[in-house]
Parts: structure tokens; C-alpha cells; sequence
């Protein structure tokens, strides 16, 4: 049995010892390029806003305009007394004057300007103003 022994343990000992290459491990799965992120497709540009055309002018304020600047115009006037509203040609005078004259004056300079069809004359007289 001793040289059984002999046989076997050295025997062991060479195949432990023996130069064969170790099993390889499994290959790994091949890595994967990272997934690009997700992202929304960019958002459609913009619709091209139709040109908002300006508002029309109010006719009205025009014509009022027009014989605040007749009225401011006028030497004899003080037109800074004076408001003027007009609606469908109609013009209507508000405010003071120092004078009946001046009213009168107020009334025929208004009157002349165009596209005035009447004239309400509300001015006020105040004296010593």
C-alpha cells in the first residue's frame, strides 16, 4: 500500500501541477453603445402671424381733431378752454369763453372746416376768467 502511495500522491501532484491553460470564462455580451436620450422632435416653427393690419381711424375723433387744431389755430380763440366731440359730422363745441364774441367765433371757425355738417355750440361765457 506504501507503494501505491508512492504512485498516487506524485502522480496528483503532476496533475495539479501541470501547465494546462485554466477553462476561459464565458465571453461577455458584446457592450452596447449607450442609447442616445430621448428627447421631443423640435417644435415646428412658428406660423408666419399674418400682418395685423392698424385699427381704422375713428372718423369722429379725426373730425374732432381737426377743429381742435382750426380752433387752436385762430388768433382770437382760446382754444385750450375749448373740447370738441364730434359724431356723423355733427360737432359739438364744450367748455368756456371770455366772450359772447368769442363763442360765436369758436362756432364759424368750426363750421369751416371740412367735413363738418353742424355745430352745437355749448360753450359757456364766463367773464373774468
Amino acid at each position: 500500500m506504501l507503494r501505491l502511495l508512492l504512485v498516487i500522491v506524485p502522480a496528483c501532484a503532476l496533475i495539479a501541477c501541470s501547465e494546462e491553460a485554466p477553462p476561459k470564462p464565458a465571453p461577455k455580451p458584446a457592450a452596447e453603445a449607450p442609447a442616445a436620450p430621448i428627447t421631443a422632435p423640435p417644435p415646428p416653427p412658428p406660423a408666419p402671424a399674418a400682418k395685423a393690419e392698424p385699427p381704422a381711424p375713428d372718423p369722429n375723433k379725426e373730425l374732432a381733431d381737426r377743429v381742435k387744431r382750426a380752433l387752436e389755430g385762430e388768433a382770437k380763440i382760446q382754444a385750450a378752454g375749448i373740447d370738441v366731440t364730434a359724431k356723423d359730422g355733427t360737432v359739438t363745441l364744450w367748455g368756456t369763453t371770455t366772450t359772447a364774441a368769442e363763442k360765436n367765433r369758436a362756432a364759424q371757425a368750426a363750421r369751416k372746416v371740412d367735413g363738418v355738417k353742424a355745430v352745437e355750440n355749448k360753450l359757456a361765457v364766463v367773464k373774468g376768467s
